[in-house]
Formats: structure tokens, C-alpha cells, sequence
């Protein structure tokens, strides 16, 4: 008997940092959402695509899930919950580690008049002992019916393939919607702003909060060159933020430009020249003229 094909969407939720750019990515088997140890580090829906012999999953990685402070904030929370009830199936992702906390209680609440199916999943069990898991899941558990508990390491990948194969068994029958080869639905402009942005978040550690953003200018190859040319403009919101991404000499604006470099040219599989420049744009985060400059679309959602 022929196996029917399955497909559908799967939105991952959490509170910021719980691992959900790092498991879209194991997944997909490549970098299409920036990762980092700072919160809030993804700002858009991002949306990768798993395609098998007899399913396709699009996964869809949200901003984290916390109380917003700006405009963007707004923006963030608004795209991540409104994918609730666009979607077959949510992973509700936390991290086993930290334990249970008053965002994941914010989080429940928000989804407990969802129709649709919510996996728990416990992702970082690589850094707890398995005695220590079954009281974390009991909490969890004990706060919310969730239709299934999967425990995971997506940095390790472990229990990973277990997880895809209980969502394979939650969606619907289907077409599939994108080509085979693809793994993404973002453009390529959009991915190579956000490499650039994860550099930038990395070098500059503690000292600049999530007030960075970047717009691409332009992208062009020449007829006869094999290097790809591309120009961006790395955005912060004060004077001092431009001193520190520009760094001593120009030392931590060329650091963040060759680490980026790398991404895109494994990302684009051609030889990348890029060239960097930063600016100031006062308290774009609250402006809604700013957010959307560089993509954050509030009429969408």
C-alpha cells in the first residue's frame, strides 16, 4: 500500500535562549537562523524546511517569548504568537537546565485556549543528569496537557530524529509545498543581514544590548568575476555603540567582517568581498518608520 504524503507547519515556541535557532538548524543541516547566547537574538519568522521521501515539515523559529520593552519588543511577541493558529503542531521548547520559570508560565497561559496540538520538549539534557529530568518534566506536565513530552539535545542531537518522527505522526496529509532542495523560504539578502548581525552580537559580548540591526545595500557580481561584492551597513542607536563595533584602528568592525565572510561564502558557495560600514540611527527599535526599513512588517501579522 502506498504510504501517503505528509506535510505541514510546526511553529517552535519558548522563552528567549531555550535553543530553538540551534535545533532549526540541526535540523535543516545547515545555518539559516543566527544563534547566540544573548536573548531575543531572532526578530523574525524564520522558516526552514525539512523535506523527506513521504513528509515535509516547515519549521517555523519564532522570537523568543518575553515582556517587551520597545516597539520591536511588540513586534516580536505579536509574530510569535500570532503563529499559534497558523500552524498543525507547537513545539514548546524550554531548557532543562534553567528549570521552570515565570516566562514559561506566561507562555502556557497564552496557549491554553490553542486548539492545536502542543508537544513539550525539553531541550539541553546533555547538561543534566537523567535523574534530574523527571522532575522538570513533572513540573512542566503538572501546569499544562501537553500532547506529547519529548526530551532532546539539539546541540548534541540527540533524541532529535525521535522528535521529528512523533511530529511526522501529528500532520496532516499534504502536498509539498517547496521544492526538495529547498531549505528556506527567507531570501538570501535577508540571511546574509542576519550572519552579519550574529558576528556583530558575538564580538561585541555584553557591551551593546540588542540595539543592532543591519541593511544590506547591495549585492552584485560582475560578468567575468568570480567574487561575489557585497556592501551593509551595521545600525546602532548611539554614538558610543558605533565607537565599540568599529573598535581600535577599525579592529572589531574588520573581526566581525571576516568571521561573516565565512558564513556567506559557505552560504552562497562563491567568494565573498564585503564591506562594512556602521551608522547611527537614534532609538530605531521605537520607531515604526525604522522597523520597517528593515523588515519588521507589524501589518503582517
Amino acid at each position: 500500500m502506498e504510504n501517503k504524503h505528509k506535510s505541514g507547519f510546526i511553529s517552535i515556541v519558548g522563552r528567549p535562549n531555550v535553543g530553538k535557532s540551534t535545533f532549526l538548524n540541526r535540523v535543516i543541516g545547515q545555518k539559516i537562523a543566527i544563534m547566540s547566547d544573548k536573548p531575543q537574538t531572532t526578530r523574525n519568522k524564520i522558516q526552514g524546511v525539512l523535506t523527506t521521501n513521504d513528509s515535509q515539515m516547515i519549521f517555523i523559529d519564532t522570537p523568543g517569548i518575553h515582556k517587551p520593552k520597545h516597539k520591536l519588543g511588540d513586534f516580536m511577541i505579536k509574530m510569535a504568537t500570532n503563529t499559534f493558529r497558523e500552524v498543525d503542531l507547537i513545539l514548546f521548547m524550554v531548557n532543562v537546565d534553567e528549570g521552570f520559570g515565570r516566562g514559561d508560565e506566561y507562555i502556557m497561559e497564552l496557549l491554553k485556549d490553542v486548539k492545536t496540538p502542543v508537544f513539550l520538549v525539553l531541550n539541553k539534557i546533555d547538561t543534566v543528569h537523567p535523574d534530574e529530568l523527571l522532575p522538570v518534566i513533572d513540573q512542566y506536565r503538572s501546569k499544562f496537557e501537553f500532547t506529547e513530552t519529548v526530551p532532546i539535545s539539539a546541540l548534541e542531537g540527540n533524541n532529535v530524529e525521535v522528535l521529528l518522527d512523533q511530529i511526522k505522526g501529528y500532520l496532516p496529509e499534504g502536498p509539498q509545498y517547496y521544492p526538495a532542495d529547498q531549505v528556506t523560504d527567507h531570501p538570501e539578502r535577508f540571511i546574509i543581514s542576519e550572519l552579519i548581525r550574529e558576528k556583530a552580537l558575538h564580538m561585541t559580548r555584553e557591551e551593546i544590548p540588542h540595539s543592532i540591526a543591519v541593511s544590506i545595500e547591495q549585492i552584485k557580481k560582475e560578468k567575468g568575476r568570480e567574487v561575489i561584492d557585497i556592501m551593509a551597513t551595521i545600525v546602532v542607536e548611539r554614538d558610543s555603540q558605533k565607537g565599540i563595533v568599529i573598535g581600535k584602528r577599525g579592529a572589531m568592525l574588520k573581526e566581525i567582517g571576516q568571521r561573516a565572510r565565512e558564513d556567506i561564502e559557505n552560504l552562497l558557495g562563491s567568494k565573498v568581498y564585503l564591506e562594512l560600514w556602521v551608522k547611527v540611527q537614534k532609538d530605531w527599535r521605537n520607531k515604526a518608520n525604522s522597523l520597517r526599513d528593515f523588515g519588521f512588517n507589524d501589518k503582517e501579522y
